[in-house]
């Protein structure tokens, strides 16, 4: 362990509080994740007030089962790495000030990691992908396909001009009344329903760019699921089943095209998922397939690390702490961050 660099990664930009301790071989030693769900679900939704106080709670005791798991106590971490933007501000002001105190405690290095740089790392952690690759990211806040040229050098190619696809699921499945959160619900329900039941539109589906659009859509089954009352419980699989292939059909287009551009400029045939949605193992496939026809291999993340957890930003605070990318402890938290903003 003496020879090895050891990552603490701090995650709390929306519901879900995390850390992680990762090793410069790649190793996850502890990746330790307190779930907020029980406290949200009541509201169907997260609330952000509440998310804020329960990381206040939860963030020391996740670190102390990550120390635990790991086996490590905190004078052998080299360096912590928090998630500071972008997300709901209160989480993220909550993690990067409690990473904060630690860093400037041990007299150790500070990283102040975007999000959503997380995400799109996380793949070299787990396989050997070499720079540069085609990402897409799809989770609740995110929707984008983004040219992954180097650490710190993002591209992004199209992206949602509205909604993310995952608060479209969220959304969509708080219409049909099913539990929080509601992703896994819709996919759960889509598994038992006709795809083909009804026909949902695509919005600017046609359009040669890789920009996508969902306000519209949902807003289509919001309409088709009044017309259907009273709601038994096959038209609500019927309407998730069919929702679900929209969304697919939606991403299979816009994939072919970010394909298209990406190769203008690389030739390194590697399309990488990550965020929540890339959990979907029906949108996965679907993916998978319009990948291989246009000659990509496409790369999935293991479901732990597809959604928010510590261990992306340990790896990203890895890859910056190998390029002597530290942050003053006055890094000011962000509510909104773009990857291209990242440097």
């Amino acid at each position: 362990m003496k020879n090895k660099i050891i990552i603490l990664g701090i995650e709390s930009s929306c519901d879900d509080s995390s850390a992680s301790i990762v090793t410069s071989d790649k190793e996850i030693l502890a990746n330790i994740v307190i779930s907020q769900n029980n406290e949200h679900s009541v509201y169907n939704g997260v609330v952000p007030e509440i998310a804020a106080r329960s990381h206040m709670q939860n963030l020391d005791k996740a670190v102390t089962l990550a120390l635990g798991q790991a086996k490590i106590n905190l004078h052998q971490i080299d360096a912590i790495a928090a998630t500071c933007g972008p997300g709901l501000i209160g989480g993220v002001i909550v993690g990067s000030m409690f990473a904060k105190g630690m860093a400037s405690a041990l007299k150790i290095p500070f990283i102040a990691v975007n999000h959503l740089e997380g995400h799109a790392l996380t793949a070299r952690l787990v396989s050997n992908i070499a720079y540069p690759y085609l990402l897409l990211l799809i989770s609740g806040g995110h929707c984008q396909f983004v040219e992954i040229k180097d650490l710190g050098k993002y591209k992004i190619l199209g992206q949602t001009l509205d909604d993310a696809v995952g608060e479209a699921f969220d959304k969509v499945a708080k219409m049909l009344y099913l539990p929080f959160p509601g992703g896994p619900q819709i996919e759960k329900r889509a598994s038992i329903g006709n795809p083909k039941a009804y026909i949902l539109p695509k919005p600017i589906i046609n359009q040669p760019n890789c920009d996508m659009s969902f306000s519209g859509l949902k807003t289509a089954v919001k309409i088709l699921i009044d017309t259907l009352q009273p709601l038994d419980e096959n038209k609500s699989n019927d309407v998730a089943a069919s929702f679900q292939y929209t969304i697919g059909e939606i991403l299979k287009n816009k994939l072919t095209q970010a394909i298209k551009i990406y190769s203008k400029n690389n030739t390194n045939n590697i399309i990488v998922a990550a965020g929540g949605v890339a959990a979907n193992k029906y949108l996965s496939s679907v993916l998978t397939e319009a990948a291989l026809a246009n000659g990509f291999k496409f790369v999935t993340l293991p479901i732990q690390l597809c959604t928010d957890n510590a261990a992306m930003i340990a790896y990203a605070g890895l890859e910056r702490f190998n390029k002597n990318k530290f942050n003053d402890l006055n890094f000011c938290p962000r509510a909104r961050w773009s990857l291209e903003e990242v440097k």
